[in-house]
Order: structure tokens, then sequence, then C-alpha cells
């Protein structure tokens, strides 16, 4: 801990069951201790006061875990530390894990890293709303940033305490901890992962997680993530790239993806063919780049496809849509080719239009994506006979 000059912060807030449990295990391990009280109404004070000799910042009114964990950030820093590992005061996590943190620590290769402690979440004893919670919270934290991660809520963690302070965080509860890491990989910092043990069945445990409200809360700050995401850094990444690589590299590797596998090449077809029959009409554009984006797939490729509806196509794909729609829900059609492309007849039956239009996508999307792999892979093992000589 005094090498890495890295410190423990305990948020803690009418945890007086676990509190002087969760300090004692902590103290086996290091007297590196900050203990944030965020406006306590129990017996924390008191108990507190035997432990007069660790740094302690008591908050008069409680405004939430990401305000306290600010607090604690803050202090850690002024203290003259680097990181910082913060672990609940509910008795949930093993403060014997600390050593995890430190060994990770001390073998990355980058000292901008921030672990997360990876529950176990098949476990017995784990609520099946938490297991459900924080795969909803993975998702979105890897369609906003690419990275994908096994648990993202857990609060056992480690801060690269100068790199959080460059970050412009706003929310004060609970949502802090998900702000705080999607902020952090946008600006460069490595998130990873690390195995820790976890414990639900402890009697004394209290949690302050309100599901109905701060479910709500962590919801709103994603779809403000990922409009964010989509729009400028996205586009800004590809931009720094774009400098870093010049434009002939950058053309090659990140464009037309000269290095592409099959796999992402027919990925990219199947995409670029299912958002080009989609009904999307007006939209295909940016949808097909958007997704190309977001799937790391080739978006070159996935565009030239998406132009599958070109004019002289159209009303051969209304006219097929129409007739797989018809076939899925039952629903006569009562009207020629002409008839549909003449006089706008494929309106009256919007819905077997939209059925048929999703199940023809997806439908030639698998078939000219499968045969895209196959005919890439045959290219590829061709490739690499000629150049094995």
């Amino acid at each position: 801990m005094i090498q890495q000059k890295c410190c423990v912060i305990i948020p803690t807030y009418n945890n007086d069951k676990t509190l002087k449990r969760v300090i004692d295990g902590v103290l086996e391990h290091t007297h590196n201790i900050l203990i944030i009280n965020d406006g306590s109404t129990d017996n924390t004070v008191t108990i507190l006061e035997g432990f007069r000799n660790l740094v302690q910042v008591h908050i008069p009114k409680n405004k939430g875990k990401g305000n306290a964990l600010k607090v604690g950030f803050k202090k850690a820093l002024e203290l003259g530390y680097e990181f910082a590992i913060t672990i609940d005061s509910d008795g949930q996590h093993f403060p014997e894990d600390i050593l995890v943190f430190l060994d990770a620590l001390e073998n990355e290769s980058s000292r901008n890293v921030l672990y997360i402690g990876a529950r176990n979440m098949d476990q017995a004893d784990v609520p099946g709303s938490s297991s459900f919670g924080n795969k909803f919270s993975n998702f979105w934290f890897w369609f906003e940033t690419g990275v994908k991660l096994q648990d993202t809520q857990s609060g056992y963690r480690l801060y690269p305490l100068k790199e959080i302070e460059k970050l412009k965080l706003y929310t004060p509860k609970f949502e802090l901890e998900i702000e705080v890491i999607v902020k952090a990989s946008w600006n460069g910092t490595i998130v990873k992962n690390i195995p820790i043990k976890i414990s639900y069945d402890d009697v004394d445990r209290v949690s302050h997680f309100r599901k109905g409200p701060d479910f709500a809360r962590i919801s709103v700050l994603n779809t403000w993530f990922v409009l964010v995401a989509i729009f400028y850094i996205k586009p800004r990444d590809l931009y720094r790239k774009f400098r870093k690589k010049g434009l002939r590299k950058f053309l090659k590797e990140d464009v037309l993806g000269s290095n592409d596998s099959p796999k992402k090449m027919a990925l990219s077809i199947a995409l670029g063919i299912f958002i080009g029959l989609s009904p999307l009409w007006g939209f295909h554009t940016v949808a097909v780049l958007a997704l190309a984006v977001l799937l790391k797939l080739n978006k070159v490729v996935a565009f030239a496809f998406s132009n599958v509806s070109f004019p002289p196509f159209i009303p051969f794909i209304l006219y097929g849509s129409l007739k797989l729609g018809s076939l899925i829900t039952g629903e006569e059609l009562i009207f020629s080719m002409n008839e549909m492309v003449e006089n706008f007849g494929f309106v009256k039956h919007l819905k077997t239009y939209i059925v048929g239009s999703i199940a023809l996508a997806t439908l030639a999307a698998c078939i000219f994506g499968f045969i895209a792999y196959l005919i890439f892979k045959i290219t590829d093992r061709k490739k690499i006979a000629i150049r094995n000589g």
C-alpha cells in the first residue's frame, strides 16, 4: 500500500451493524484508511470514535454514495495518495481481496488503470435482481465504450486518483459508479475486471440501493451516454485515428478494413443487407453507419451493401416483403404488383409490410452473410497457402 501510494476509502451510511467489522478487516492489511461518513443517523459516529487514529470525514447530511466517493477522492489526493481502493461498509466484500487489487496493480504495465472487482453472479446467494441489473449495466457499458466487462456494478474498486481528478463528475448517488467508469474509459483509462469474493447472506447487511428510483437514474444516465457515444465519442475516436495514421493507412485499415477477418467482413455484409431491406426508409445510411461504428464492423462494406434497396430494386423489395408478410400474418393481399407501385397499395397493408420486411431483411442477411463468410474463409486460406509457399 505504501509503495503504490494507495489508500482504502470506506464510504458509509447507516451501516452500524457491519462497519466495525469491515474497518477491523481492512486494518489487518493497512492503516491507510479514509472513512467517509455520509450523514449517518444511527450509531456510526459512536463506532468511529474508537478509530480516531484513522482519517475521517463527516458529511452533515446524507447526499448519496456518489457524493461521498467524490469527497473521498478529493481527500485522498490532498493526502498525497495516487490510488484508492473503495470497499463497501455493509460487509459484502472481503478485506483480504485488497491484496488481489495490489497484485494486479504491481503486475500492470500502465498506471492509468481502473480495476472493478468482478463478483461471481452465479453463486447461490446472489439476488436475481442484482444479477439482472449487472447484465443490463454490462451491456450498456460495452455499447458506450466498446469494452466488455463481466461486472460493472461492484463497488469494490481501485481508482487511479490523478486520472479521476481530470474528469467532470456530476451525479451524486449510486449512478456515479457508472458515470466514472464510462468517462474514465472515454478519457483513455484502462478499465478491467479482477475476480473477488462476495457475500450476500449476512443477516446484518443493509443495502441502501432503491431499485425503482436508483435504477431509473442509472437508465437516464445510460441514455445520455449512448447519445454522447454515437454523436461525439465514436466520431472523435475515428478522427484521432485518422490524424495518428494518416490518410492512406487510415483508409486501408479503418475504412476499407484490409486486415478484417472473414467473420467481420461477413457480418458487415449481413448488417448492410439487413438495414437495406428494413423498413427504415430515409434512415438507412444513418442507421448502418451508426451500427457499423458501434459494433466495430467494416463501415464501407456495410454501407455498400445497404444500397441493395436502390431504386430499380425497390418495387421487388416491397412486393417480396408484402408476400412474405402475408404468409406470416395470414392476411390476404388483394392487389397486384402494378397496383402496389402505381397507387401505393402497400400502405393498405402496412402491418403486413413491416412484418414481412423485417423477416425478409433477417432471412437475406443470414443467407448472404453465411455465403460471404464461406467465400472469405476460402479466400483467406488460399492467401495463407500462397504466403507459406
